[in-house]
């Protein structure tokens, strides 16, 4: 038996409002992502990037359609059950980072494995992973934007989980450690056979990642474009 793809969105819709008026923000979409592939969506503002990457993420519930984690359906899912999936099983990762300041970095590391219920000894190594061992007991306003992403990454494994979605990750950055952030999470996907979803508007990032896959008006606009995956995480949209 096949292993299942680490996220797959089957036929998923969502609609606001009804008849006439009605908007659908997503429309049937069909995508599937492979456990060691990080694929960049991309697309105009308001296009439905970031509503299927809530969707994905358990955040949103789509009006049609599915989304299976591993193979398994969010759908009749209580809100507790999908943030218990949430937690377990997924990191996220913000465009603004989203660090508490009175807290170092290895406190804002150590705090999201005290919600998932881990050792605060593995926030140190986590910190080393993402070459920031050395800052670890600086508070986020000594750290550069690029450090202060690579602390929310960190935070992200907290509980080793099996999928990471980010939003914007390299909005904030400049050129250098945007791309020094893409790097990581690039070598995150292949080494550590993680899942990686990254919603971005920077152009630089497609070739990157493993597959660029294309919004606009809520659809899939083309066939995703593939950049030399390994045969074992291949999946198609």
């Amino acid at each position: 038996m096949s292993t299942p793809p680490a996220l797959h969105a089957i036929d998923v819709s969502i609609i606001y409002g009804q008849g006439d008026t009605a908007v659908r923000a997503l429309d049937t979409v069909n995508l599937q992502i492979g456990a060691g592939e990080i694929v960049a969506m991309m697309g105009p503002s308001g296009s439905g990037k970031t509503t299927l990457l809530m969707v994905l993420g358990g955040l949103l519930q789509p009006t049609l359609g599915e989304v299976q984690i591993r193979g398994q359906s969010l759908t009749g899912l209580s809100e507790t059950q999908r943030a218990r999936l949430r937690l377990t099983l997924m990191g996220f990762i913000f465009q603004s980072y989203n660090l508490f300041p009175a807290l170092t970095a290895l406190e804002n590391v150590q705090l999201a494995l005290e919600l998932k219920r881990r050792p605060s000894r593995e926030a140190a190594p986590l910190l080393e992973q993402v070459g920031l061992g050395h800052r670890r007991h600086s508070y986020p306003a000594k750290l550069s934007g690029g450090e202060k992403q690579r602390v929310a990454i960190a935070r992200a494994l907290a509980g080793d989980p099996g999928i990471l979605l980010a939003d914007e990750p390299t909005a904030a950055l400049d050129t250098k450690h945007g791309m020094a952030v893409v790097e990581l999470l690039r070598t995150i996907a292949h080494e550590q056979g993680r899942a990686i979803v990254m919603v971005t508007h920077d152009p630089r990032v497609g070739p990157m990642s493993d597959r660029l896959v294309t919004i606009a008006d809520g659809k899939l606009v083309a066939a995703p474009v593939q950049y030399g995956l390994k045969s074992d995480a291949r999946e198609h949209a």
